[in-house]
């Protein structure tokens, strides 16, 4: 895969979606990507191409909080607004051959959408149902159908994350796989998590990806997509998850851990980054 060079200008993302509040493993992630582009640029991504659950409201209460926490950004973006750059870098996959028509169940398409975070929500490997047996190709066309990115079989994956370090993750379509074939293309018109998130890094000049470790098998997947696209692949970093009492990963159904309830109760912004421990004055 190509790397980025180590010279280039350090440019990062936070990448929020609007679908709730943002509870303290989000603050969490975002005060350690908000603390590395310290010398450097930061967008803040509006990942609201969840039609059914993102929310005006939702959208308004995280730039709120965020600003609330001390976080600031030089420039945004709203994905909604770029679906014509989905739909260019989705003709060029059709035309490589890089992918197929799929129709199988609306729950799977539904959850392309979405960030998969751990297994339970990560996309369920595909048995291949759909896959032709030789490349498929049609050229550039609408998109009036759901499509399925064709992984290379039993190629490992491989990359160094700076904070989870070495990774290695199996593609194909059979049970010793980690990940199979997956969605990239709804035929309602919306790209997948996957497919928007790259356009969208490369397109944004990012060069460092902050995220939670629940999103390792997401980057194999998306450096398969650079690889198909034709685009640098910028450099990972990992964050643990934060849990609650019970051990159960942090989500937007926490609302007693939500930034906006935190500050409701009178928290201030140095209560929450105790709670994070975490500290202004902290330089990852």
């Amino acid at each position: 895969m190509a790397l980025l060079p180590n010279s280039t200008p350090y440019v990062g993302r936070l990448a929020p979606s609007p679908t709730g509040l943002l509870h303290l493993g989000h603050a969490r992630t975002f005060w350690i990507a908000f603390e590395r582009a310290a010398s450097g640029k930061l967008w803040l991504r509006d990942e609201d191409l969840d039609p059914q659950r993102s929310r005006a409201d939702f959208a308004a209460a995280m730039r709120e909080d965020l600003c609330w926490l001390g976080i600031t950004w030089q420039d945004e973006v709203r994905q909604s607004d770029r679906l014509a750059l989905y739909r260019e870098a989705m003709q060029k996959l059709i035309a490589a051959g890089h992918v197929y028509p799929c129709h199988c169940s609306r729950r799977d398409l539904e959850r392309a959408t979405l960030a998969p975070h751990e297994d339970t929500d990560d996309e369920p490997i595909y048995r291949g149902t759909c896959r032709p047996s030789g490349p498929w190709a049609l050229g550039p066309e609408p998109l009036p159908q759901n499509y399925r990115f064709r992984v290379p079989d039993d190629e490992i994956i491989r990359f160094t994350d700076l904070h989870a370090g070495p990774q290695s993750f199996r593609a194909g379509c059979d049970a010793a796989a980690d990940f199979g074939d997956f969605l990239v293309w709804r035929k309602d018109g919306l790209p997948s998590y996957q497919l928007a998130c790259v356009v969208d890094d490369a397109a944004m000049g990012i060069t460092e990806v902050v995220r939670g470790r629940d999103l390792l098998k997401s980057t194999a997947r998306q450096i398969l997509l650079q690889r198909a696209l034709g685009l640098a692949t910028p450099a990972y970093f990992h964050c643990d998850l934060m849990r609650d009492e019970a051990g159960v990963r942090l989500a937007k159904r926490h609302d007693v851990l939500s930034l906006r309830a935190l500050r409701e109760s009178g928290c201030t912004p140095q209560d929450v980054l105790a709670m994070l421990q975490l500290s202004p004055e902290a330089r990852l």
